[in-house]
Formats: structure tokens, sequence, C-alpha cells
């Protein structure tokens, strides 16, 4: 698995959002609030829209278009009108550097 920086952890406040490209696939970054960092494919599965744009609450990122939650850990859908997940990523801490991987594990078919 292929890891890339994106950012340095201290860049992105707790609760706040980032929109990143890794690998050319769009990635929302979240800096929750315990402290966490997840990142979860920037594109809701019920309207195409940025989720990047959205607000965080506690482990879950809501689109700002209709009001769907993403549990940011599974990319499950815990609010409608989104029925559809959304892929989640590996994310990494090292030396103070988030690091995102969009490449698929070994044996794994996407």
């Amino acid at each position: 698995m292929t890891f890339t920086r994106v950012c340095g952890a201290d860049e992105l406040a707790k609760g706040q959002v980032a929109s990143v490209a890794v690998d050319g696939t769009p990635v929302a970054l979240v800096h929750a609030d315990n402290d966490a960092f997840y990142a979860i494919h920037d594109e809701c599965s019920h309207a195409n829209v940025a989720l990047s744009e959205g607000e965080v609450d506690g482990a879950t990122l809501e689109c700002w278009l209709h009001g769907s939650r993403f549990d940011l850990r599974t990319g499950e859908p815990i609010e409608l009108p989104a029925t559809e997940a959304v892929p989640v990523y590996p994310v990494e801490v090292r030396d103070g550097d988030v690091y995102v991987s969009v490449s698929p594990e070994p044996g794994v078919v996407s």
C-alpha cells in the first residue's frame, strides 16, 4: 500500500475538513474532535457534490446539500437521503505529517 503525504497534522484544526487530491483521487481529509484523522472520498453518493464542504460532527461528515451524514470510519450513510456508502481510505500520521493511501490492498478487487 502506497501512502502519500497530504499535509502537516498541525495544518488542519480539529473539526475541520480539507479537500485534497491523492494520486488524482478527490479526498475529504477530516481532523475529528477525537484528534483522529479520517479520509473519505470527496463526493456524496446521493448528489455528487463535495463532502469536504460539509460539517463534521464527531466521527461523521454531513453533506451540505441535502443533509446526508456519513460515518467517517466506514463510509456508510447514517442519515438519508443517501443510501450508498462512500469509499474511505487508510490514514497514517508520521512525524507530524498526515499520509493517505488510495491504492487498493493486495488481493482486494475494487
